[in-house]
Formats: structure tokens, sequence, C-alpha cells
């Protein structure tokens, strides 16, 4: 399979690393795929894959200049026109995983003739910080136990290979992404060998997580996408509420929703087929037949 790699230099200088993977007409880009690559990447049999890391992270340019960093989100979202840009793409076909999820969505408000097919999986809550109710979320003791544990490491005194306390961190965060843990070895996101990431948790505390709480987002905004999207989320989903996924449904004016069942964040993991069976009919062109046009926040009221 064909593949290519290099960088895309965005307007304000700075270069974010990428892959491209497969020669198909029909191009998909994947933001913040590198660590999907190895799951997703058989979705360019017949499509051309295009997976980028984000700014000041994974292997494109570390940032220093707070300048350049502080408009968090908004950034990331300018940052993808200059991948289509960079690549004289049209209308750009998008994956999204997890906060990606929602960055696509914000792409598509501000560029919306550029957005074509969307696909959001386990996609973070449209308005970030929201409380579902308990039977909407995934949490259980395996997640209080996971964020006990994380406390733990972050007030012990650690050496000063910061490699290590990486892969420590990963070694516990890993578990609340998927339902069983003897599944959790198949998450291997920390990308620990490269410094961007071992400074990442400080960058999404500190600028990335307060640019998405501060999004107020109005039906107006919604109303912008007339981009087809399509939602899958697990109902055992410990780090992005699956009410956030039914959210989105009702939010977005062409959206239908996937639901898998006893699934976490990586639904892909519990569900292989359903998921990307899903995704393959969608970015051909149809409604996956288990795609549903959400009616209600809560699927017992549907009943």
């Amino acid at each position: 399979m064909v593949s290519s790699g290099g960088y895309v230099t965005t307007e304000d200088g700075i270069r974010l690393f990428f892959r491209t993977l497969g020669s198909g007409p029909q191009t998909v880009v994947i933001p913040n795929g590198m660590v999907l690559l190895d799951d997703f990447e058989h979705l360019a049999v017949n499509r051309t894959l295009i997976i980028y890391d984000l700014r000041n992270r994974g292997l494109s340019d570390r940032v220093d200049d707070g300048a350049k960093l502080e408009r968090g989100i908004h950034n990331d979202v300018d940052d993808l026109e200059a991948i289509r840009r960079h690549f004289g793409l049209g209308r750009l076909d998008l994956v999204g995983h997890s906060y990606m999820g929602l960055m696509i969505v914000l792409y598509a408000m501000k560029y919306g003739g550029n957005a074509g097919r969307m696909v959001q999986v386990g996609p973070m809550e449209p308005y970030p910080g929201k409380q579902y109710p308990a039977h909407l979320t995934g949490v259980d003791d395996t997640l209080r136990e996971v964020l006990a544990e994380l406390a733990k490491l972050q007030a012990a005194r650690e050496p000063e290979d910061q490699e290590e306390r990486c892969r420590k961190v990963w070694s516990v965060l890993r578990l609340i992404y998927v339902t069983h843990p003897a599944d959790a070895g198949r998450v291997d996101w920390g990308r620990c060998d490269l410094p961007n990431e071992r400074g990442m948790m400080r960058y999404w505390t500190r600028t990335l997580l307060p640019s998405l709480h501060a999004l107020k987002l109005t039906e107006e905004d919604f109303a912008r996408v007339s981009a087809p999207v399509l939602i899958l989320h697990g109902t055992r989903d410990r780090s992005a509420p699956y009410g956030g996924g039914r959210e989105w449904a009702l939010l977005l004016p062409d959206a239908r929703l996937v639901t898998v069942e006893e699934a976490g964040h990586a639904p892909w993991i519990e569900a292989p087929k359903k998921v990307f069976g899903a995704i393959e009919t969608f970015l051909d062109g149809r409604w996956p037949e288990a795609a549903e046009k959400v009616e209600s926040l809560d699927p017992g009221a549907e009943s």
C-alpha cells in the first residue's frame, strides 16, 4: 500500500507532521490519528488516508511561543483547513475520535463548504463538562479506581525520567478506554518516546481543556453544519459520555447515531465489525442500517 510522510506548515509557521496511506480516489482525513493507524489503516484499501499530528503533538513542531497555543481547540480547527489547502482538496471527509469528534464539527461550523461526510467516534459532548444522568455515562468503579491511582502517581515523587513517568501513567489510564481489562493492552496511545507527548497532559489541562469549556455553542452554530454526520458511541464510554453522542445526534441537522452496546471509548475494540462496517458504508455514501435518528436524549423515552 502506498505510504508517504512529510510536513504541512500552518499560517503561523508551525509544521504539522502527516502520513498518507493508500491511493484511492476518496480522501479521508483523520486528525490526531497516528495512534489509531494500526486499527484504521484498512480504510485505505480503496481510499487515501491523511493522518496528522496536531500542533505541539507527536512529531509536529514543539511550540514554545504561548501566543501560538493560547487559542487551543480553535488552532486545531484552522490547522485542519491548512491541511485541506496543502493537499488541494475540495470537501474533506473526516473521522474524529474523542475531542477530535468535537473539533471536526467546529471545523464544519467555520468552514462549512469544505466539510464533507463526517464520522464522530466516541465524541466529546457538545457542551464540554455537561453532566448526564448516570445511565448515559460509563462512570463505574473502574473509572474511580483509575482516577485514584492517577492522583497517587501525580502526588508521588517521580524520577527525572519523564518517559518512564509517561509510561506509568498510560499503564493505568488505558484501563478506562475499554470495557474489559483484558483489552487494555490494545490501547497504546501514549507515544511516550516523543517529547511532545510526554508534555501532553500539561498542554491539555492548561490550554486545550479550558478552550473547550469556554465554548458556548448555539442553535445557530449547529444549524450551520449541513454535512451528514455519523456518530458511533459506546454505552459504557467512561471518557466521553454516551449521552453526549445522543445529544450530537439531536442537535446536528443531518446526523444519525450507531449505538455500540457495552463498548467503551474505543468501540472498535469491542465491536470491530459493527463499527468499521458502519464507517465504510457511510464513507461510501449511505447510512448504515444500524444508524438511527435520535428523537430524545434518553433512549428509554423512544421505546
